[in-house]
């Protein structure tokens, strides 16, 4: 809404807006794109002018859902399947994509997604270690605390015991 909003009150008639692109009726010259950015950038959104950009931002977005997906569903598909589906690309596309402009590989980045949610899971201290294993998908416990004492060079216990002394990064942040 506030992008059509910026939009709309410099003269823009906007047809859509879907998550990283707008439409808009008439041609945007290279002077009123500079104006168009500097006002969002007021409101807190970036201009993504390349789509190679845009595309990794689409992406990250469906890997946050698919961290959503994996929490709701009881035999979830796998990332290749779910992205696939949603974003209408071959998997091996996408993820040479992600590697190629996100400097990180699609795999990596859902780990990194996972252990932000295990850490805020873990600040809420509502699920045992165990619930928040089979929440995730992980194979078991064991699994899931290695791969956090690896990324985070913490065991869990240790985080569980001062985690509301320390930020989390938020899922879109990571």
């Amino acid at each position: 809404m506030t992008v059509q909003q910026v939009l709309e009150d410099l003269g823009f008639e906007v047809e859509s807006v879907v998550l990283g692109k707008v439409t808009v009726t008439d041609e945007v010259g290279s002077d009123e794109m500079e104006k168009i950015s500097e006002e969002l950038v007021d409101k807190g959104f970036e201009l993504l002018k390349k789509n190679d950009k845009a595309l990794l931002e689409q992406i990250k977005v469906q890997l946050i859902d698919y961290l959503k997906y994996l929490e709701d569903t009881e035999d979830p598909d796998n990332v290749s399947v779910f992205l696939e589906e949603k974003m209408q690309y071959n998997y091996s596309y996408l993820s040479k994509y992600f590697s190629d402009y996100g400097d990180v590989t699609i795999e990596k980045y859902i780990i990194n997604l996972k252990i932000e949610r295990v850490k805020e899971l873990l600040t809420y201290d509502e699920l045992t270690l165990s619930e928040i294993a089979w929440k995730l998908n992980y194979s078991s416990v064991q699994y899931l605390s290695n791969q956090f004492k690896k990324i985070t060079g913490e065991t869990v216990s240790s985080f569980r015991s001062h985690s509301d002394e320390r930020g989390r990064q938020s899922l879109d942040a990571v």
